[in-house]
């Protein structure tokens, strides 16, 4: 029993001491492993953050050159001159002398129209004419005859009364004597009135005949202008009559031509500055072909609803690049600027500062530079403040990864 006793208490004794080293043993362990962590924190923190990579961009040079002062608008081509040609007599119509689309001068023919029933009243009027002549003459004979009957008249007259103070003759032979003299005078009065009578029917139908001759003149329809002729509304065989409302065609003088456009109201000033204004003009989407005119008229007043004023520019046009009713690009040269700076538009950038631009320095570093613009110049900004030179290298593409500082490598470098 003794035995089994001291046993048993080893035993205990054993475990217990066990039990007692398992508390250092970790805590041994979790020093050691804070150790270990502390040491490689430590590694980490003493290595150089990996240096950025350059940010690839685009650049171009900023320019220094004379550019011109200019206005840019959307104008509309006007024909100089614009007539619609009408029948002005009825009849039909016989012949179309020119083709659709083609220029004509002023006094060509046009179109012919039946012109027989014209004809026709123009002969019978010349008739009236010559029968009424033939009156008149008459008439005129007459009062000839009258004036002679009435010339003996009165040298009987004149007798007589020398041969009634003499008792030759009796008072009632002398007043039948004096009684045809005043009867003869009273005649002569009716005859002049009737020559002016057939006169006067003379007249008028000298005037139907130029009627008719005019009347006859319209059965030939001339271009009364210098032009280009339009579609026609209509062809040969067709009845025309004077009431029809659709011209027959429109004839538009497109040479000299007019291009309408308006400008602010600020720029008048500067406009009448200038004495013959140059302006160009180019078709929408032609933009490597224009053509060259002047300033030939300033509207009598402003457009107060939309604040500006229209004018006119004429341009020769011998080639017919304009065409009217056509919308162009209208551009109005106003001055001259020397040694302006120019930078392509897209290197342009706005913050919260106002515009600017990234230079690019020597060392391949990029700095910001405040810059002020208000024009363009083909595809250019022309720079009207701030610090940038020509010949500085500027950013036109990339600027959104970049800070003040930052290196940069151009497209295409090698690094």
């Amino acid at each position: 029993m003794a035995d089994s006793f001291d046993t048993f208490e080893q035993t205990t004794l054993s475990e217990k001491s066990r039990r007692n080293w398992w508390p250092l043993i970790i805590g041994l362990g979790m020093i050691g492993g804070g150790a270990f962590w502390l040491h490689s924190l430590g590694e980490e923190g003493s290595q150089k953050p990996p240096a950025k990579k350059p940010v690839v961009v685009t650049v171009a040079v900023a320019q220094q050159r004379t550019i011109p002062v200019q206005l840019r608008s959307i104008g509309n081509v006007e024909a100089t001159s614009s007539v619609a040609l009408k029948a002005q007599v009825d009849g039909q119509l016989m012949q179309v002398h020119f083709t659709q689309g083609q220029f004509v001068r002023k006094g060509q023919l046009l179109f012919t129209l039946d012109n027989r029933s014209l004809i026709a009243t123009l002969n019978q009027a010349q008739s009236l004419v010559a029968k009424d002549n033939a009156l008149v003459r008459q008439s005129q004979a007459m009062l000839s005859r009258d004036q002679a009957q009435l010339r003996t008249a009165q040298v009987q007259v004149k007798r007589y009364q020398s041969l009634l103070s003499q008792g030759a003759v009796s008072q009632e032979q002398f007043d039948t004597i004096r009684t045809t003299a005043e009867t003869s005078a009273a005649t002569i009065e009716v005859d002049r009135a009737n020559v002016i009578n057939t006169q006067a029917v003379v007249e008028a139908d000298q005037a139907a005949v130029r009627n008719a001759q005019v009347q006859l003149g319209y059965t030939e329809i001339f271009a009364p202008i210098d032009g280009r002729t339009g579609s026609l509304s209509i062809y040969a065989g067709n009845l025309v009559r004077a009431s029809d409302t659709s011209p027959l065609v429109i004839i538009n003088r497109v040479s000299p031509i007019y291009v309408t456009f308006t400008v602010p109201e600020q720029q008048l000033t500067a406009i009448r500055r200038v004495k013959n204004l140059p302006v160009s003009a180019s078709a929408s989407g032609d933009k490597g072909h224009s053509v060259r005119g002047s300033l030939s008229f300033i509207d009598n007043a402003v457009d107060a609803t939309t604040g500006t004023i229209k004018l006119k520019a004429s341009f020769a046009n011998p080639d017919n690049y304009l065409v009217p009713g056509q919308f162009v690009d209208v551009t109005t040269t106003l001055a001259e600027l020397p040694n302006a700076v120019l930078v392509p538009l897209p290197a342009v950038q706005v913050g919260q500062q106002g515009q600017f631009v990234f230079v690019v320095k020597p060392d391949s570093s990029v700095e910001m530079k405040p810059i002020t613009t208000t024009r363009t110049y083909q595809g250019m900004a022309v720079i009207e403040g701030g610090k940038l030179s020509a010949g500085e290298t500027v950013v036109t593409d990339g600027q959104l990864q970049l800070v003040p500082g930052a290196k940069v490598t151009t497209k295409g470098a090698k690094p």
